[in-house]
């Protein structure tokens, strides 16, 4: 598989000098030649499983994620750096064929689009983030990244596991807040929910409704 197409930008960092000795530091965009068609060996010594990572959208609805793997995804996401430990991260996970009316409840607040082909997936993550320090309710400017870190860290495990994950922003999200505002939401207001992802075994092209 290819990487990611990317231009090859570099970011050179040089420090001009005024007249008076004062200094400016500016921030210079180079693009050095590079082919977007280069493939992954020729990378920079990259962990394998940064590269083995796929967000298919295919999945094999025989097969099951058990109750051990995803407690095993949610613990890698528990060790991902967070502003203050804040780990300002919640979710709702619901499994296909343990938990199949909240299953329904998750798939219902995603978009139509994304729901053709989600369905297939044995379990499906609703991620809410929390705005505010828990400590002091003060805002937290670091939630949506530390966020993104946990499901970053989510997702590789998933891959050294064999999983499939696809992460997706297409959510209703007021209709989700609403959902599960008995839930998550009656914990704190300052929670909201963000993102889906849909975790299972890759299946073929076939299986794509």
């Amino acid at each position: 598989r290819s990487p990611p197409s990317w231009s090859g930008y570099a970011y050179v960092l040089s420090t001009l000098c005024s007249g008076d000795g004062g200094g400016q530091v500016a921030l210079t965009l180079s693009t050095p030649e590079m082919s977007t068609t280069d493939n992954a060996d020729a990378a920079p010594a990259l962990h394998e499983l940064l590269t083995a990572r796929r967000s298919l959208y295919s999945f094999d609805a025989s097969r099951d994620v058990s109750a051990a793997q995803v407690r095993a995804l949610l613990e890698a996401a528990r060790w991902a750096a967070s502003s203050y430990n804040e780990q300002p991260w919640r979710w709702v996970v619901a499994s296909r064929s343990r938990t199949p009316e909240l299953y329904e409840r998750v798939l219902d607040v995603i978009v139509e689009a994304n729901q053709r082909w989600c369905r297939r997936a044995p379990v499906l993550l609703l991620t809410f983030v929390d705005a505010a320090f828990r400590k002091n309710d003060q805002p937290n400017r670091a939630a949506e990244h530390d966020l993104g870190a946990a499901m970053a860290s989510l997702t590789l495990q998933a891959t050294h596991m064999g999983l499939n994950v696809h992460q997706m922003v297409g959510i209703d999200v007021d209709r989700a807040a609403a959902a599960f505002a008995a839930t998550v939401g009656a914990r704190r207001a300052s929670l909201a929910p963000f993102t889906a992802a849909a975790v299972g075994y890759a299946g073929t092209p076939d299986m794509v409704d």
